[in-house]
Formats: C-alpha cells, structure tokens, sequence
C-alpha cells in the first residue's frame, strides 16, 4: 500500500496480508501500522519504518563515541547522546596492539574528553558498560581517546543510510574525501584527515546525508558533487 522510502504516521496502515512487521510497526489482524513517523522500507516481506528523529537506545557490540562528563572511583561516565550515560572502567582503557601505538595518553581521561568505544553489556536493570578492548580481526577498528580530527553529530536514525547498503556510502565517502571515518551508532561521528580540508570536505557531506537521507539516488549525486568541490 505504501511505496519504498515514503514518509508515513504513526498509525497509518501498511500492509494487508502476509507480512512481518519489523522496527517501528505493530502488527492487528493481519495488518502493519506504523507506529512512528518516518520512511517506509520492506526486504522479503518485512516491513520497517526508519524513524525521521530518534534517541540512541544502546545495543551491545555497537560503537559508539561518548564524552566524558565526570570521573569516578573505578573509571569514568560518559555521555553517550542516549537517556542512559554509560560507564568506561579504568582497568579497560590499556592494552590494545592498535591502540597503543596509534593515541597517546589513553590511561588518563578528563571531563569533556571524547572517546570511541564498544558496548560491552547493556539491559535494562543498568547502565552501557563501554569496553576499548577488541579481539581477533575486530582490533582493526581504532578504540580509545580522540586525540585529532572533527567531530560531527547526525541523527542516530541516519548512521545507516550513511553507512550505505554492505557499507557502501562510507566506503565511498572514506575513498573520495581521504578521511579516516568512524560513524558511531549513537550519531556522533569522527572524522580524520592529515588535510583539514579533507575533513571539511567529509563533513559537509555527512551533514547533507543528514539532511537528505529520505531522497532516492543519494549515493551517485553525493559522489558527483564531492568530486566537482574537489576539482574546485
């Protein structure tokens, strides 16, 4: 009943028949409803709707990037754009082959430091305990204190349409701006460059991924401005 990417209501039928309802719909005698207002989206019959605004409910293994909002007896609290503020341990934040050699400073954290993290454990009886500990092919991705770079914030509903379809928007936009881009689930996203302009290039686009991640061909016309502000 609905077309792929159109903005619905809460409570706007969807669907009629055999369907699975996904995030953000509930299902009543056959039919899906909406139950926030956002862009409709269905994959083999299951039906979601990406929600337009949204608050950052943590999930365990999902990276985030948090700030530091004060220092306790075993480690810090940090501020991770979530109703939730998350703990980071003090034991958690040494080690790491990548880490280690890549930031400085790591063993000591002050309030408003940033840092990019994982979420370790989560449920509903306590707050996100973050971990900067990988294992395994996992320790590619840099966890730690932010030391350089630019930090932007987008909507938490938008880091997926900005990491693309099998990562290809984030993969293209790493290629075409020479950044470093690590995009937190929560939103807050950390770009990294030798080249402020690079950054700055990257940042304008993420910002208008933001803004126009409800429009088709996004990917092909992102592509083909960047590289005529490139030329420029």
């Amino acid at each position: 009943m609905i077309d792929k990417r159109e903005l619905v209501i809460p409570g706007q039928l969807l669907a009629d028949g055999d369907y699975i309802p996904g995030d953000n719909t509930y299902k009543s005698d056959k039919k899906i409803y909406a139950s926030k207002l956002g862009l409709f989206d269905i994959h083999n019959k299951r039906i979601t709707i990406v929600p337009i605004k949204s608050c950052y409910v943590p999930k365990i293994g999902d990276y985030v990037i948090g700030r530091v909002t004060s220092s306790e007896v075993f480690g810090w609290l940090l501020d991770i754009n979530s109703p939730y503020p998350a703990l980071l341990q003090s034991s958690d934040l040494s080690g790491g082959r990548y880490r280690d050699r890549e930031m400085s400073g790591n063993s000591k954290l002050v309030v408003g430091d940033l840092v990019r993290a994982k979420i370790a454990v989560y449920d509903r009886t306590r707050d996100p305990l973050l971990t900067t500990k990988e294992e395994g092919d996992r320790a590619r991705v840099l966890l730690g204190k932010i030391i350089s770079g630019k930090i932007i914030k987008i909507s938490p509903a938008k880091i997926p349409r900005l990491i693309g379809k099998e990562g290809s928007m984030i993969s293209m936009l790493k290629k075409e701006t020479s950044c470093q881009i690590f995009a937190g689930r929560n939103g807050i996203i950390h770009i990294a460059s030798q080249d402020e302009r690079n950054e700055n290039l990257a940042s304008w686009a993420i910002k208008k991924i933001d803004r126009e991640a409800h429009t088709s061909g996004l990917t092909d016309r992102l592509f083909e401005e960047i590289k005529k502000r490139k030329g420029n």
